[in-house]
């Protein structure tokens, strides 16, 4: 028998590395993570922004009708109610103003283009799930511009009673940014009352490996003491930056999924979470043309959800739809087999696949996925699996609500 003093100083020896580990993977975080995140210049935004999104995405749906989207058809026809119910309802979960790459106004203008996004915003009865904001990066020519537009724009979103918002900061190459840009964020924090969370763009190499051959990303996630909720992937700034053509730059290239599978291994853990990118093409013009993104859009979205990346990047109204027809399918699929297993996981019944308590919390997250966004309803939920949503929270690890913004 190992002596009693051998095992106490195995405890002493182990302590600090235990509490180190807890915080810095406290687990997967517990709020709902919204489908997507869509993308509207500053100077795009507009009153009833959300609503106009999704009034454009069932008018492009009527004009156009669904193609075949490489999806069970009888699985689509299920999913397209819900789907347009969504959009007549909660067309956008989270939203991004965007006062980087995509802001089309002038440098002389960007003082009232923010400023006028946020007042429109602030005057908004009802907001998404989410809400940030997108200013530009932390590079010399570029930092001081950035964080004055972070000012105006948060100072006037507080005007709304808003509790939280996201500051996404694009181009990140240095782990020394992102220590850097967090007394920045106190002092937003301290100026408007907001409480803010980080998300960081993986859009440069650098990003991803070191020029000391670490991998950078773990690093500046840990950097942000906690802030940092998600890692973005820029399809296009990182395809670009590695020499790949234009015609081959997608979020489905191999280089593509080597950023992003060192994201997923990054976050692990730790309650952030890894995000997937956009696709440039887009929904527009006649009919064969609209079909065609749409098709791309939806192979993009199911091989994104496949992989485990539950959201993703929209820049145009009209990828609504497909967002929501390829994440509805996705998660409608996936419920029956879910449901047997965690019904017969929860009551020790023996079958086929035997199921560790690591598969029943990603079996029940699955589920759980699929009820936030509406994919899911409580009742069928319940009848499948013989489970509660309060037991279904406990099954996967989730603490407290799930239905708060962040």
């Amino acid at each position: 028998m190992v002596p009693e003093h051998v095992l106490t100083e195995l405890d002493r020896r182990l302590a600090p590395v235990d509490a180190a580990r807890l915080a810095a993977y406290p687990g997967e975080s517990s709020s709902r993570q919204p489908v997507h995140t869509c993308y509207v210049p500053a100077d795009a935004v507009v009153p009833g922004l959300t609503g106009r999104w999704g009034a454009a995405a069932l008018a492009a749906l009527d004009e156009h009708g669904l193609p075949d989207l490489g999806l069970d058809a009888d699985l689509v026809a299920d999913v397209l109610p819900r789907v347009r119910a969504k959009l007549a309802t909660e067309p956008v979960e989270d939203l991004r103003v965007d006062a980087e790459d995509g802001y089309r106004g002038s440098p002389d203008a960007e003082d009232g283009d923010v400023t006028a996004a946020a007042g429109v915003l602030a005057a908004e009865p009802v907001l998404p799930l989410s809400l940030g904001v997108r200013a530009k990066s932390l590079e010399g020519p570029t930092r001081h511009r950035g964080v004055r537009s972070l000012d105006l724009f948060l100072t006037g979103l507080a005007a709304a009673g808003r509790e939280r918002a996201v500051v996404t900061l694009p181009k990140v190459t240095a782990v020394e940014q992102v220590a850097a840009f967090l007394p920045v964020l106190d002092a937003l924090e301290a100026a408007t009352g907001l409480g803010l969370d980080l998300e960081l763009q993986v859009e440069t190499p650098q990003a991803v490996l070191g020029a000391d051959g670490t991998t950078t990303l773990a690093r500046m996630l840990h950097a942000g003491a906690g802030r940092v909720t998600g890692l973005h992937y820029g399809t296009y700034d990182y395809s670009a930056a590695l020499g790949i053509a234009a015609a081959h730059q997608s979020s489905d290239h191999p280089a593509a999924d080597v950023a992003k599978q060192a994201m997923q291994v990054a976050v692990a853990g730790t309650g952030a979470r890894a995000v997937d990118g956009s696709t440039n093409v887009l929904p527009l013009g006649g009919t064969a043309e609209v079909h065609a993104a749409w098709r791309l859009h939806a192979g993009l979205v199911r091989r994104a959800l496949e992989r485990g990346f539950y959201q993703g990047w929209d820049l145009h109204p009209a990828q609504l739809v497909t967002r929501y027809v390829a994440t509805y399918a996705f998660f409608r699929a996936a419920l029956p087999a879910a449901a047997a297993r965690l019904s017969a996981y929860v009551s020790r019944v023996e079958g086929g696949v035997l199921d560790e308590p690591a598969t029943a919390r990603a079996l029940a997250t699955v589920v759980l996925r699929g009820l936030d966004c509406g994919a899911l309803d409580v009742a069928e939920v319940e009848a499948a699996t013989g489970l509660d949503r309060t037991v279904l929270d406990a099954l996967a690890g989730r603490r407290g609500t799930t239905r708060s913004s962040r």
